[in-house]
């Protein structure tokens, strides 16, 4: 599976640059949008009904978003894992 764009909501660079993690999110993101998700740890949040998918930026922080289309992928928040 190949992603071709992801995109973030409103405030989520923000949030990232902040904890100083923009280098490592944008690193995580060419490598969803190559496929390669098992790097990155990409899973389905519960309820998975809801269809959030959740992928790794660090040990402490994960992205939060839901596939628009087949090829668009919106990141919508960033979360404190620990």
């Amino acid at each position: 599976m190949s992603v071709y764009v992801v995109l973030e909501e409103k405030g989520v660079r923000e949030y990232l640059e902040k904890r100083q993690i923009l280098e490592q999110y944008q690193e995580r993101k060419e490598r969803f949008k190559a496929g390669k998700t098992q790097q990155i740890q990409l899973k389905k949040r519960k309820p998975k009904a809801l269809h959030i998918l959740q992928f790794r930026i660090t040990k402490k922080y994960r992205a939060f978003g839901y596939f628009l289309d087949k090829k668009t992928f919106i990141v919508t928040e960033i979360s404190d894992h620990q």
